[in-house]
C-alpha cells in the first residue's frame, strides 16, 4: 500500500513509510532493504529467454540508471562544447585563452594528457587521448548526478525511481571495462602485431603451457579490477547513508520522537561528512578508473622499450 491508499484508509503513517515513498525501505524488518534506492528500478521491460543473462525472463530497456546514463551523456554533449568555446577576447590573442569553464575544462584535459597518458602511452598518445578524456568525464558525470537526490524528487512528484549511480551498477562498470578490454586487444593485435602474442609468454618457449595461461588470466583479471573497484566503491557510500539514516528512523520508532532527533544530531553530522567523502571519492574513482586504462592500453602497444634502452646504452 502507498501513501495514498494508507491515508484514504485513515492508517497512520510512521516515519518509514515516509521514507519509503522517497526510495527507502525499512533496516532488517520484514523484507526490507536497506540498498533499495540503489539498486536499478526497471521502467520498461520485454520479455527475453538469454539463458544467464536473463534469469527472469525479461531484459530491461529502460531503467532509472539508465536515464541517469543518457542525461550524463546529453549534459556533456550539450555543456562541454559550450564551455571550451569560452574566451578571454574577441581578438587575435584573447581567442587563444580560455575563460571561466573552459579554463577548467582545458587544464583537465591538459593534465590528463601531459600527466597522465604521454608518460605511459608515448608517441601513441594522440590516438587515445579522444577515449581517455570520454571516460574520464562520463564515469565522473555519472558520479555527480548519483549524488544529486533525483530520485527522491521524482518520486515525489512522478512516484516512478528516475536517478541513482550508474556506477553502483555491476552491470555498468562491466560493459565499461569489457570495452577497455576490447581497446586492449584490438589495439595490442593491431599495433603491437607479433609482440602483442609474444608478450603471452614472456619466458622460453617450454614454459608456454604454464605462463600463456596466466597471462590470459591476467588479462581478464584487469577488466574485472576495473568494473569491480568502481563498482564497490561506488556502491558502498551509498549503502552507509542509508543505513545512517535508518538509524534515525529505527530508534524513533521504537523510543519516540525525542530519541529519534537525539539520535538524528550525530547521524546527519556523519552524513554530511560522508557526503563530502563521496564527492571525492566521484573524482578519485574517475581518475583511477581512467589512470588504469590508460596504463593498460600502454602495456599493450608498447613493448621492449627497456630492451632497446639497454642494447643503446651498451
Amino acid at each position: 500500500m502507498n501513501l495514498l491508499s494508507l491515508g484514504q484508509h485513515g492508517l497512520k503513517l510512521d516515519g518509514w513509510d515516509l521514507l519509503a515513498r522517497f526510495g527507502f525501505s525499512r533496516l532488517g524488518m520484514g523484507s526490507g532493504d536497506p540498498i533499495d534506492h540503489v539498486v536499478q528500478h526497471p521502467l520498461h521491460t520485454e520479455e527475453a529467454h538469454l539463458g544467464m543473462l536473463t534469469p527472469n525472463g525479461v531484459v530491461t530497456l529502460l531503467s532509472d540508471q539508465i536515464v541517469v546514463m543518457i542525461l550524463a551523456a546529453l549534459l556533456l554533449m550539450i555543456f562541454l562544447p559550450l564551455m571550451v568555446r569560452k574566451r578571454k577576447g574577441s581578438d587575435e590573442v584573447g581567442r587563444l585563452v580560455p575563460a571561466g569553464g573552459a579554463n577548467l575544462i582545458e587544464s583537465v584535459c591538459h593534465y590528463l594528457r601531459k600527466d597522465m597518458a604521454e608518460p605511459l602511452l608515448e608517441d601513441y598518445t594522440d590516438r587515445f587521448i579522444k577515449y581517455i578524456w570520454t571516460v574520464f568525464f562520463f564515469i565522473l558525470t555519472m558520479n555527480l548526478l548519483g549524488l544529486l537526490p533525483i530520485a527522491a524528487i521524482s518520486m515525489g512528484l512522478f512516484g516512478k525511481h528516475i536517478g541513482g549511480t550508474p556506477t553502483a551498477n555491476i552491470w555498468v562498470t562491466t560493459t565499461l571495462a569489457l570495452t577497455t578490454l576490447g581497446m586492449l586487444i584490438v589495439n595490442g593485435l593491431r599495433l603491437g602485431g607479433l609482440d602483442y602474442i609474444k608478450h603471452f609468454n614472456p619466458g622460453p618457449w617450454w614454459m608456454a603451457p604454464l605462463l600463456v595461461p596466466l597471462e590470459l588470466v591476467g588479462l581478464v583479471a584487469k577488466a574485472a579490477s576495473l568494473a569491480i573497484r568502481l563498482f564497490a566503491n561506488m556502491v558502498a557510500g551509498h549503502i552507509l547513508l542509508a543505513v545512517l539514516l535508518g538509524f534515525i528512523i529505527s530508534v524513533g520508532s521504537a523510543s519516540g520522537a525525542a530519541a529519534g532527533f537525539a539520535i538524528s544530531l550525530p547521524v546527519v553530522a556523519g552524513s554530511v561528512a560522508i557526503n563530502l567523502l563521496e564527492i571525492f571519492v566521484a573524482f578519485l574513482q574517475a581518475y583511477i578508473f581512467t589512470f588504469l586504462t590508460t596504463l593498460f592500453l600502454g602495456m599493450s602497444v608498447i613493448f621492449h622499450h627497456e630492451d632497446h634502452a639497454e642494447a643503446h646504452a651498451h
